[in-house]
């Protein structure tokens, strides 16, 4: 079970390195939950060395614990991401995202006010929308880009807007577009604006969160098949432990 732990704490670890700090939403429990089966596996193998019926007692009923909080967590982050995909737009290489299509939980954690404050200024600090017009130097470079759903949808108004792109990182806001959506009207050029306070922005996050979720969620089926194993090996320790004790 030690095995086991390390592997999740690994995977945090790897977690930790893919996505930047505006993201990582599961980072620290995953490494939490790795910590937490490593105590477990202490008290398993104390158990297990001593013959200890009320260690292996105390190992099971939380390992149990554990496995449920798995599967009802990796139920729920199914369920959580089962809605929400990109758009494709003709002439573009990227997808665009809108908000509605994601789950009634994203949009709650995503519409709240001071979660949305503490994400965006995270984005804005990382620039990641000024770093387009320096990798892109012509439109046609940007437009045949596959830019990220945060790129594409916190860093440049929606296609349906009709700006004219003069770089990877400016548009021309003197165009005037039909479009009912509201995000023409938010997005701005100006470095600390751009598109942060869209609907497009949020949804960019939504497929972050959906993919990070989704990740984990598979994960979690693997380590809940592997913690099983281990359950029924620490059954067998637990009657063999009790076994030995009523031997005279």
């Amino acid at each position: 079970m030690g095995q086991s732990s390390y592997n999740v704490i690994i995977f945090g670890v790897w977690m930790s390195t893919h996505n930047d700090g505006c993201r990582r939403s599961l980072t620290f429990p995953v490494i939490a939950l790795g910590g937490f089966i490593f105590l477990i596996s202490i008290i398993g193998f104390l158990g297990a060395c001593k013959r200890s019926v009320a260690l292996l007692w105390i190992y099971l009923v939380v390992l149990l614990i554990v496995l449920i909080a798995i599967l009802v967590f990796t139920v729920l982050a199914f369920i959580v991401t089962n809605n929400g995909s990109g758009h494709i737009n003709p002439g573009l290489r990227y997808k665009e995202y809108k908000l509605n299509d994601y789950s009634s939980w994203f949009l709650k954690q995503l519409n709240n006010t001071n979660n949305w404050k503490r994400l965006k200024s995270c984005l804005v600090k990382s620039e990641q929308c000024r770093k387009l017009s320096k990798r892109y130097k012509t439109i046609k470079q940007f437009k045949s880009a596959e830019l990220t759903p945060i790129e594409a949808g916190c860093c440049r108004p929606p296609s349906e807007c009709g700006y004219p792109a003069v770089n990877a990182s400016y548009y021309d806001l003197s165009f005037h577009s039909i479009s009912s959506n509201k995000d023409c009207k938010l997005y701005k050029n100006l470095r600390t604006i751009k598109c942060y306070n869209c609907d497009s922005c949020k949804a960019g996050v939504a497929q972050y969160m959906k993919t990070e979720w989704r990740l984990v969620a598979i994960f979690n089926v693997v380590l809940f098949v592997v913690l099983s194993m281990v359950y029924f090996v620490g059954c067998c320790a637990r009657r063999n432990a009790a076994s030995y004790r009523s031997k005279p």
